[in-house]
């Protein structure tokens, strides 16, 4: 097996690692968008939640239901802090995720550039021997033009 060979198994491998790695990352960024919009969603619940409850409030003000309003609104803003945590949690594993990708896509280039380095080190090498065979075939005629061309020795 050549030298390029390999390296051309081994890009192969890199690339499915690489394939790998963007779908992790796309999976990643899925989950943290789905996070996210939840998290302005129950932002939005909460705040349309706040506006029709101080309505009410305006109107009628019982006890029993300032308690309601506010056990419910302790339970809603914990929802929302543990949402907002999952969030940001999600999005740090995009970040890893990208930087899983970055590098699978950095090793998969440093590969192929080895391959191309080492494809013209081959071209260069097979145009050497081209040229040192055409260089010896015509010092080789030339030689044999000038022996044609001597007298015999006489003896």
């Amino acid at each position: 097996m050549t030298d390029v060979q390999t390296l051309t198994i081994l890009l192969g491998q890199n690339e499915r690692r690489r394939d790998a790695a963007i779908a992790e990352h796309q999976r990643a960024q899925g989950v943290a968008d789905a996070a996210r919009s939840q998290a302005e969603q129950l932002l939005a619940y909460r705040r349309d939640y706040e506006l029709r409850w101080s309505a009410q409030f305006c109107r009628e003000g019982r006890m029993e239901l300032v308690h309601c309003y506010q056990s419910f609104m302790e339970r809603l803003t914990l929802a929302v802090e543990q949402q907002s945590r999952i969030a940001d949690h999600t999005a740090q594993q995009v970040e890893l995720a990208l930087g899983a990708l970055r590098d699978t896509e950095l090793r998969c280039a440093s590969v192929r550039k080895l391959i191309d380095r080492r494809l013209a080190e081959q071209r260069l090498d097979a145009e050497r021997r081209d040229q040192k065979q055409t260089d010896e075939a015509a010092t080789r005629a030339a030689w044999n033009r000038l022996a044609s061309t001597r007298p015999a020795p006489l003896m």
